[in-house]
């Protein structure tokens, strides 16, 4: 059994070690020039689509949130009467 873990350990190395490796293009100063350009948009939308998305689904569920808590206070605050 400590045979086979061994082994499985040197060909989960191997893998590792052997792969080759991307080269990946840095963005980060076109995202830097991209949130720093003073266009009147707030820092939380200038991403894109993706975040006017992210940002109005965030705000649909907060209000949804919210007034389901006022309507469970006010459920608890009036309990209906049993007959």
């Amino acid at each position: 059994m400590n045979r086979s873990i061994f082994a499985l350990q040197q060909v989960a190395r191997r893998t590792i070690s052997s792969s080759v490796r991307r080269q990946v293009e840095n963005k980060v100063p076109q995202k830097q020039k991209l949130f720093q350009e003073d266009n009147g948009m707030p820092v939380h939308l200038k991403g894109g689509s993706g975040d006017a998305i992210l940002y109005r689904t965030t705000m649909v569920l907060t209000v949804l949130g919210a007034g389901y808590v006022v309507y469970e206070l006010v459920k608890a605050a009036f309990p209906q009467k049993k007959t």
